[in-house]
This record gives structure tokens, C-alpha cells and sequence, in this order.
């Protein structure tokens, strides 16, 4: 049996690194692990006045949150935080209050950069935002990653063997935390 988890990959880009991040783990994944690997494209703004009545949008993402087995955010770093459309899902996820679609999840988290400094704001960001609203966060290792500028090729393939063997670690020690934090 494989675990069900949602990617998050935090950038609208169509060609972003996180959502080339993303796709090379879901290639990466042991066996035990499913990566749907998803963005927060088509994901209207949050508003608590619309929590009566959600928007389709709303109920279909929360309901993929709410039949995975986890979920592994991998973002950039936008003006030392995580995308504003993150945050949007992230909001639309958690909510209504103490509902949370995240609540009991197992979550990764993985930033990244094409400088020097691997999304590290963005990752403290996320760690201060998760707790409360979802699972155990996976703590280490801790995975900031810098100059993935290079690391693919033009077809979006991992190329950077370094980068590689990190993300294998990563992907490893993330299907742990899942498997150790199932119901």
C-alpha cells in the first residue's frame, strides 16, 4: 500500500523550480509513497464571508487534503516569506476554524532558491504557520535548497546529482515520518 500525498509546490510558474522540485521527488518517492504533485493555481482567494456557502474550489481542495496520507509543501522564497498564493491555500485549507483539512497530517517542508540563501525565510515562515493547524512537521532534516538555478535540464529532469542525493535523503526520511504517523 502507498501513502497518498499532496505536493504543494508553492509558485504559479509553469516553469518554477518548486513544481520541478516536486516532480522530481514524486520520481524519487520509495514505493511506499504517492506524490500528487499540485499547485495553488485555481484556488480563489480566500474570505470568511464566503465560509457559509465555499466555493467549489474550496470543497474540492480541501477534500484531496482530507484523503491524503500527508502533505509536502516545496516553495519558494518570495520577499522572505512563502508565495501569497500559498498562504491563500493554506488559509482556505485550515479553515473553517478547527476543521482544518491539514489537522493530523504528517507535512514536509522544502524551499528553495536560485541564490545563496535556499529559501530559508520561507521555510521558517511555513514552520511558524503549520503547527496548530496541521500534523507533525517533519524536523529533520531540514532542507533549504540553494542554486537549483542549474539543476535541471530543458525539459524540467534533475540533472544536478548533488541536488539529487538530497532530495533522495529528503524523500527517505519524509516516507518515515508518514509511515510512523498514520492514525
Amino acid at each position: 500500500m502507498a501513502y497518498n500525498i499532496v505536493t504543494i509546490a508553492g509558485s504559479l510558474r509553469k516553469d518554477g523550480f518548486s513544481l520541478k522540485i516536486a516532480n522530481a521527488l514524486a520520481k524519487l518517492a520509495p514505493g511506499s509513497l504517492k506524490l500528487e504533485v499540485i499547485t495553488p493555481a485555481g484556488i480563489s482567494f480566500f474570505n470568511q464571508d464566503l465560509e457559509g456557502a465555499p466555493p467549489a474550489d474550496w470543497l474540492a481542495f480541501r477534500e484531496k487534503l482530507q484523503k491524503s496520507n500527508g502533505v509536502l509543501f516545496v516553495t519558494p522564497e518570495y520577499n522572505r516569506s512563502i508565495p501569497g498564493a500559498l498562504k491563500n491555500a493554506i488559509d482556505v485549507a485550515s479553515r473553517p476554524y478547527g476543521k482544518s483539512s491539514l489537522l493530523g497530517k504528517p507535512v514536509g517542508i522544502i524551499s528553495n532558491s536560485p541564490g545563496p540563501l535556499g529559501g530559508v525565510s520561507a521555510a521558517k515562515h511555513l514552520q511558524n504557520i503549520l503547527p496548530g493547524i496541521s500534523g507533525p512537521v517533519l524536523q529533520q532534516p531540514e532542507i533549504y535548497l540553494n542554486g537549483v538555478g542549474d539543476a535541471f535540464d530543458a525539459d524540467g529532469n534533475l540533472t544536478k546529482d548533488s541536488l539529487k542525493t538530497v532530495l533522495q535523503q529528503y524523500i527517505d526520511a519524509f516516507a518515515a515520518h508518514v509511515a510512523k504517523n498514520q492514525g
